[in-house]
């Protein structure tokens, strides 16, 4: 017989598996530019797809993981919405034609969704074994809450179009074509600068990984809990990235909001010893924390973010 919390695994692989499908099979079999509407009714779907399918934890798992799956979303989600900027600077500089944009993000999301399973399945372990290593994961969150604060974030994205860089020159005979990841000429298969700008995001996301998964285990230490609430976060990202890739200027203050949760998992987590904080409390202090920077945001327009970042 199958326990509850396998049998949801299952449900998470095939809900995840159809919307994928779903998304590259049938609505973008074929590459072309995201439109506005596309892209807010694709968001759409992929936020209520989490919400469902945390009513269903609600009920089969009960209240509290419900909770820790709403808080592991919430924090996965807000960090990731940095992340846009991100791409948005890594397809500017390398000229990705917005058409073939979608594709990137598809393939690269994908593979984080490999390799967050691969971080978050070790984390775990070291909580298991090492209990100190909680206050080792806040102090890495709280540092990354200071390098937020600080607009050091610029210098990673730097390093990371350098990267790219190099492999474009090393391959710089199939650069121009970008159609595909991969060209062959005369009996050779070469890679397109397509694959390696899909490198410089995937790399792009790790790093900020080591930011988020840590925060988010603060808030669950349950593999099925993380894991699941993660990937419903990254898996919208694609199509959040095409929503607001015209507006990432509105929300300039968001990203003092991200300074102050990742300042207060990394207190939570390096505190855990001393006394509990409710995940309740932890929601609503999240949940507010982004919504305080969001109307901030619109409140008090900042007209040149993108020097500011």
């Amino acid at each position: 017989m199958f326990e509850v919390e396998q049998i949801w695994w299952l449900a998470f692989v095939v809900i995840v598996t159809s919307l994928l499908v779903l998304d590259l099979g049938v609505f973008n079999r074929k590459a072309h530019v995201v439109k506005f509407k596309e892209a807010v009714i694709w968001t759409g779907i992929w936020i209520s797809s989490a919400v469902l399918f945390n009513l269903g934890v609600w009920v089969f798992l009960g209240f509290e993981a419900a909770l820790q799956f709403s808080a592991a979303y919430v924090i996965e989600k807000s960090l990731s919405i940095d992340n846009l900027f991100v791409f948005l600077l890594i397809f500017s500089h390398f000229k990705i034609p917005p058409i073939y944009q979608h594709r990137v993000l598809f393939w690269g999301i994908l593979s984080a969704i490999v390799l967050r399973g691969i971080m978050i399945y070790f984390g775990l372990v070291l909580i298991v074994k090492f209990s100190w290593i909680t206050y080792v994961f806040g102090v890495i969150v709280l540092l990354s809450a200071l390098r937020l604060f600080l607009h050091k974030n610029k210098k990673s994205e730097e390093e990371n179009i350098f990267l790219g860089k190099l492999f474009t020159r090393k391959y710089n005979s199939a650069s121009s074509e970008i159609g595909s990841f991969f060209v062959r000429r005369n009996g050779k298969l070469y890679a397109t600068k397509l694959l390696w700008v899909l490198f410089t995001i995937e790399l792009t996301d790790l790093v900020f990984a080591v930011d988020s998964i840590p925060a988010v285990l603060a808030v669950s230490q349950d593999a099925f809990i993380v894991y699941s609430s993660n990937v419903f976060a990254v898996l919208g990202l694609r199509s959040m990235y095409f929503a607001l890739s015209g507006s990432y200027q509105k929300f300039y203050y968001l990203k003092h909001g991200l300074f102050l949760i990742l300042g207060f998992v990394g207190i939570k987590m390096i505190l855990s010893g001393l006394f509990h904080i409710p995940i309740l409390v932890s929601l609503i202090v999240v949940i507010s924390i982004v919504v305080l920077a969001v109307l901030i945001s619109f409140i008090f327009p900042h007209t040149d973010f993108s020097d500011k970042i």
